[in-house]
């Protein structure tokens, strides 16, 4: 990997913590002792770095690599080269992700732009506000009447925490972050530009114009979430909207009021979804995916990307489409239409040669 001054190397690692944490015993022979500099993707890697394969797109690549070891799932542990210390574990990326949380906690999440160490020069904190010892607040943030703060949070510059904003520990508000109408767990992480707690889309529409509907909810966030940059979430129009705790929410995604995503969900970028829909724990909603509202995705559910949700979806199902249904289903008229659309071909064909 190329030298950084962004996220500079905390400290090293030798071979034999890699194979401690990844729980596997080094090959016969092999240095425990052996120092690596760094980690790096495997067509890049040197002699000194650390490596991880887990994806047949790169089985060349792997075959290739002169990384020092390599984290390895065991179904292309064969292809190591003998020059590379093969590390294999069936949660060869878990370890790799490990490894580098441990060499660069500073990436873990955002930091503050300033190094500021308490509340900076130049930030704005109303004296009603309670922010307990440890808090870092950045250049030209706002903090609101009586909002709370827990130690080990930074607010980032120029973020807006509105008036009565409850915000856990160990929280890290990315700069250009506004929160308002809102309660944080502990550890949540926003990065740029999120929008907590701003109106929900509620109009009572007719002839004479459409009339705007109060929006008077909360926006609740439970422990260990994470939100992607750009992200809004709407408050709660009559009730609370609620993500809970461990969901991990990508870049540019639509959380519209009233939504109720439980523990542990994935929702990857440019996912919308609509008014009243509830997400039940640890469902996976790939890209681009529309939710209609008042649905229902039930627990372990997995949606595949670009699909458009307009009904409710049962408990572990799989679904993809437009509308979603299920996988086999969708295959299977997939499959069908390339049949019809070939025999349509041929069929021209023939024609044209008669």
């Amino acid at each position: 990997m190329a030298e950084s001054n962004f996220f500079p190397q905390s400290q090293a690692l030798n071979l034999r913590q890699v194979a401690e944490m990844a729980h596997v015993t080094l090959p016969d022979g092999t240095d425990g002792e052996f120092l690596l500099r760094g980690v790096a993707p495997l067509e890049s890697a040197g002699p000194g770095d650390l490596a991880y394969m887990d994806n047949p797109a790169y089985v060349g690549a792997l075959a290739a690599t002169q990384a020092a070891a390599c984290l390895v799932t065991p179904r292309y542990a064969s292809k190591v080269p003998s020059g590379t210390v093969a590390l294999v574990t069936p949660q060869a990326y878990r370890v790799f992700a490990q490894v580098l949380a441990i060499l660069f906690p500073s990436a873990m999440r955002p930091e503050s732009s300033f190094a500021a160490t308490g509340i900076s020069p130049g930030s704005f904190v109303h004296p009603s506000a309670r922010l307990e010892h440890g808090v870092r607040v950045d250049p030209g943030a706002v903090i609101g009447p009586h909002a709370e703060i827990g130690s080990g949070t930074l607010i980032g510059a120029h973020s807006v925490i509105g008036a009565n904003v409850k915000i856990g520990r160990d929280c890290s508000i990315g700069a250009n972050v506004t929160v308002t109408h809102a309660y944080l767990g502990n550890r949540v992480i926003l990065h740029p530009g999120v929008r907590i707690g701003q109106d929900g889309f509620g109009f009572a529409m007719g002839p004479q114009g459409h009339l705007k509907v109060p929006q008077v909810g909360r926006v609740i966030i439970q422990d260990d979430v994470e939100i992607g940059a750009n992200t809004t979430v709407d408050r709660g129009a009559s009730r609370d909207t609620v993500i809970g705790e461990g969901t991990k929410i990508d870049n540019l995604v639509q959380i519209a009021h009233n939504v109720v995503i439980g523990r542990h969900c994935v929702i990857v970028a440019q996912v919308g979804i609509a008014g009243s829909t509830t997400i039940e724990d640890y469902v996976a909603i790939g890209g681009q995916v529309a939710v209609k509202g008042h649905v229902r995705i039930g627990m372990g559910a997995q949606i595949a990307a670009t699909s458009g949700v307009n009904g409710d979806v049962p408990p572990g199902a799989r679904w993809g489409g437009i509308p979603a249904r299920p996988m086999r289903e969708w295959f299977r008229e997939i499959t069908a239409l390339k049949k019809l659309a070939s025999g349509g071909d041929s069929a021209k064909d023939d024609d044209a040669s008669s």
